[in-house]
């Protein structure tokens, strides 16, 4: 029989500190509390104390909710939803000349789409990224995917912890395998000890213990060992369950404590209040270690079987505690060969059945406690810490100048699309507690006109970009809140339908808008549904999105038609069950292709006699919900009709020429080439940039590029509507000058447009091997006139 004194760690390698290379790392660190923080110190102490790197600095990612002071190895903090934090942690890696970096990844720490903001550092640093991944997904999204290939790119060396994350990387994400290393989750080593001098410390002497640790949230399972124990206690009255961890941080923010007390209620309702403990708060390891040591049982009763790897499943396994757990893809393999007790999701009465046997049968239990302290020890920090320098002195020695991130300087031809900066103070300035004010008087908000449903619509998607690309200036979450407070407030419940224009006083003019108002605000609604963040603003948006739904399908204009469609995509990402919607989404599409079947010919690929304004929203929808439905005869149906109206708004010089509003366009060959208009021209811009995403043809990103222009010189007259010190946009090109008021409608468009184009340069870069696009622009220093095509 093993007995404490025969199971003992190994002895410490030596150190080598001649061959020490200068690693850091970057990963969310205490006193942040979150499971990657401790492993991001655990590692980094295992690895510093082995002497196989000096160095030991961290870059910690901070998510800004609390005021965090960090410890002196903390280098750098990065702010999570700031792009421009990353970037300049990357800066001061490349100065500080280190020769590994070790990242620690999942995907909810980092900023961004998908948590993409961390493409941002990697992607510039001079030294290879030795990458640790704490989540393979089976089934990404596609922007998970996205993210996953990039760093699968970017990294040289890719750690996993278990043989399913290998197998996923593999078979899901095309890695290489001779980039992976498995390295098992680390644990803290300590002698094999009996649970009774534990038991003093919590008061639990002589009682059987059950133990479950880490934050809490629903996924945990926690209900289920709850609702076994009446069968538990029928048998050991005396059990207790110790329930150890704070409430997760983002459920907390989302729902205060109710899930703890859910979970308190429940307990009370099963009559097992004398059984069980919470200690609420995030321990220290020693005491922590005490938790573990002190439990007959370790039990996990997570609910999600995609969770690929649980560092409290390490640390209890390792500790040699005897474990029941459901199948979820760690434990199976963690508790293969007998090692532990595998129970079904969601079976309360197995969970009873198993605890009992063990608490029943105390040589069954101690045979699984020494069988799994001996699998452990594989497992230590000191153990780990070799495998890990072992990674990095690979990573470093086959670390070649052609996977360094270049700076090599590109020709004006070679360089990528160079935006103007992010400049948010006209939608600032056009903003108050209300809304977004229509009309301005030069860059002065005219107060005259008031508000309407249309750009409080526009604005609230500008907001959800700017989150997207991770802007952190304060006012957007306000405004978010205002400009979907405003569209609330504007659904008029007795008629289904939104209001459009309110007076500066509060006071509404209409009892029913515009039907593109009513299209434009399903639009904005769905995209916030789909987006947000927020969860009040998701809730309250997904009520009005299915309210003001239906009048979508009595409206008879199909640029209206269009736009529900562009809102309902958004809509389904996150309620793709709604079939309502979807059914909504099938009509209106077959609508379209009915009305461009109706009227489009060879030379006129258009669904009616005239094309008058927003244009390019109609073949966007085409085209999107197309790919969505897998419907090919519907995509090509938006890219003829796209191509065309490129085509017949494009100068023989190759500039944009979008159709006038003085007149509009008619099949009869007359057609208006001035007032042209920005929302035009961003329409386009959009369109192209679906199309990009659907085809994967470059034709249309460069066709977006040069759409994109018009707004800073690449125009008939060569002038700039957009007003870099502003950061507004004039209203229209007249034929003779510029129209100098920069209302919302023609702001918006212009942010819109570069928003949607810095999204796509930042997914672009990803898969590049150079940055995204900086915010510093040659628009501002180069003439219009000396731009390509004038």
């Amino acid at each position: 029989m093993l007995t404490s004194s025969s199971l003992t760690a190994p002895p410490s390698r030596p150190r080598h500190p001649q061959n020490a290379l200068k690693v850091a790392f970057i990963g969310s660190y205490p006193p942040r509390q979150c499971g990657i923080a401790t492993f991001t110190e655990d590692l980094r102490r295992s690895v510093v104390a082995s002497g196989g790197v000096t160095g030991g600095k961290v870059i910690a990612v901070d998510d800004g909710v609390a005021s965090h002071t960090y410890p002196p190895e903390v280098i750098f903090e990065i702010n999570e939803q700031d792009i421009s934090s990353y970037e300049r942690a990357a800066e001061l890696l490349n100065q500080s000349k280190f020769d590994v970096v070790c990242l620690q990844h999942e995907f909810g720490i980092f900023g961004g789409s998908a948590g993409g903001h961390i493409l941002a550092l990697v992607r510039t640093l001079k030294m290879p990224v030795v990458t640790t991944l704490h989540t393979v997904l089976a089934e990404p999204d596609p922007e998970q995917r996205r993210v996953m290939a990039a760093l699968i790119k970017v990294s040289a060396r890719l750690v996993v912890m278990t043989q399913r994350a290998h197998q996923f990387l593999r078979e899901v994400y095309h890695a290489p395998a001779d980039q992976i290393d498995i390295i098992a989750h680390g644990i803290h080593d300590g002698p094999f000890e009996e649970p009774d001098r534990f038991k003093t410390l919590f008061a639990v002497d002589d009682r059987p213990v059950l133990l479950t640790f880490g934050l809490l949230s629903p996924n945990k399972g926690i209900e289920q060992v709850l609702n076994a124990l009446p069968r538990i206690i029928a048998e050991f009255p005396q059990a207790v369950y110790l329930i150890l961890g704070a409430t997760h941080p983002n459920l907390v923010r989302e729902h205060g404590e109710a899930y703890r007390l859910g979970l308190e209620r429940l307990a009370k309702t099963n009559g097992v209040e004398p059984n069980v403990i919470f200690y609420n708060r995030y321990v220290d390891l020693p005491e922590l270690q005490d938790f573990i040591g002190a439990a007959d049982v370790y039990i996990t009763p997570y609910q999600n079987e995609q969770q690929i790897v649980s560092g409290s499943l390490a640390y209890a396994f390792g500790a040699g505690k005897a474990v029941i757990s459901t199948p979820y893809w760690h434990a199976l393999e963690l508790l293969a060969d007998g090692q532990g007790v595998l129970v079904p999701f969601g079976d309360h009465e197995a969970i009873a059945r198993e605890v009992c046997d063990l608490l029943r049968d105390e040589p069954r239990r101690l045979a699984l406690r020494q069988q799994a302290y001996r699998a452990g020890r594989d497992m230590v920090w000191s153990r780990s810490a070799i495998h890990y320098r072992q990674s990095f002195a690979t990573a470093h020695a086959v670390y070649a100048d052609t996977q360094r991130r270049s700076l090599l300087v590109r020709t004006l031809a070679e360089a990528p699309m160079h935006l103007p900066k992010f400049n948010p103070d006209h939608v600032l300035r056009m903003s108050d507690s209300t809304g977004m004010l229509q009309h301005a008087l030069y860059s002065l908000p005219n107060y005259n006109h008031g508000y309407c449903t249309d750009d409080n619509a526009r604005a609230l998607m500008l907001m959800l970009h700017w989150t997207q690309l991770g802007e952190t200036l304060p006012a957007i979450a306000a405004l978010t809140t205002t400009y979907t407070a405003f569209l609330a407030y504007a659904f008029n419940p007795a008629t289904g339908r939104f209001r459009n224009f309110m007076s500066y006083d509060r006071r509404w003019l209409e009892t029913q808008g515009s039907e593109d108002s009513h299209g434009r605000a399903l639009w904005a609604l769905g995209v916030c549904s789909g987006r947000s963040r927020d969860r009040g603003c998701r809730l309250l948006t997904n009520q009005l999105f299915a309210a003001a739904l239906p009048a979508a399908v009595d409206l008879g204009h199909p640029r209206t038609w269009a736009f529900t469609l562009l809102g309902i995509h958004d809509y389904l990402r996150h309620r793709s069950d709604d079939a309502e919607a979807q059914r909504i989404r099938t009509l209106l599409a077959d609508r379209l292709m009915a009305r461009f079947a109706d009227h489009a010919r060879d030379d006129w690929q258009w669904l009616a006699d005239d094309a008058t304004y927003d244009n390019a929203r109609l073949p966007h929808a085409l085209i999107q919900c197309g790919h969505a439905n897998q419907q090919p005869e519907v995509t090509e149906t938006g890219l003829r009709a796209l191509s065309w109206l490129i085509e017949i708004q494009t100068s023989p010089e190759g500039i944009f020429q979008p159709i006038g509003s003085d007149g509009f366009c008619h099949r009869n060959g007359t057609r208006a080439f001035f007032d042209q208009q920005p929302v035009e021209v961003q329409a386009t811009v959009s369109a192209c940039l679906e199309a990009f995403r659907t085809t994967a043809d470059s034709v249309w990103l460069d066709r977006a590029h040069v759409v994109f222009e018009w707004f800073i010189g690449r125009n008939d007259l060569a002038l700039m509507l957009y007003d870099t010190k502003s950061g507004g946009c004039r209203d229209a090109l007249h034929a003779d000058r510029v129209n100098e008021n920069q209302g919302a409608e023609s702001t918006l468009a212009f942010q819109l447009a570069r928003a949607e184009l810095q999204i796509m340069h930042n997914e672009l870069a990803a898969f590049a091997d150079q940055p995204a696009s900086p915010e510093v622009t040659l628009y501002e220093t180069v003439p219009p006139a000396a731009l390509p095509g004038r």
